[in-house]
């Protein structure tokens, strides 16, 4: 029985507080009101023809025209090209860099190995079996 009162009291109170404050007056919704116009409301999401078309005609003004888009494309073209061919002129330089680098140790290893070879060479095979 004890713990009935304990619930109970808090909630009456808390009940008589809420009927008899103005803020709940305020929020209630009233039985008499009337239904709202739909027209009403109508008017109020959708704007007149007049600022619609200025708005439309605005829009179209502010677009990019065809003639910047082309512009743009150039420009994007003429940029793609001088990476291509700025890559195509350092790939050459590589390619001519490793190229002569090769013709060099070539050229060493084979000055060497003719040293090796008259070096060694002792006069009893004939000279053509040392170059293979």
């Amino acid at each position: 029985m004890s713990w009935t009162r304990v619930f109970m009291l808090p909630l009456l109170t808390t009940l008589l507080i809420l009927t008899f404050s103005s803020v709940v007056g305020s929020a209630a919704v009233q039985r008499d009101s009337k239904a709202v116009d739909p027209k009403g409301a109508a008017r109020q999401v959708f704007v007149p023809e007049s600022d619609a078309s200025n708005f439309f005609k605005r829009r179209s003004r502010r677009s990019t025209r065809y003639y910047e888009l082309q512009a743009e494309q150039r420009v994007r073209l003429s940029v793609n090209e001088r990476r291509r061919e700025y890559s195509e002129e350092q790939r050459d330089e590589y390619d001519n860099y490793v190229k002569e680098e090769r013709d060099e140790q070539n050229e060493r290893s084979r000055e060497t190995n003719e040293q090796l070879r008259e070096y060694h060479y002792d006069g009893f095979q004939p000279r053509y079996y040392w170059f293979h």
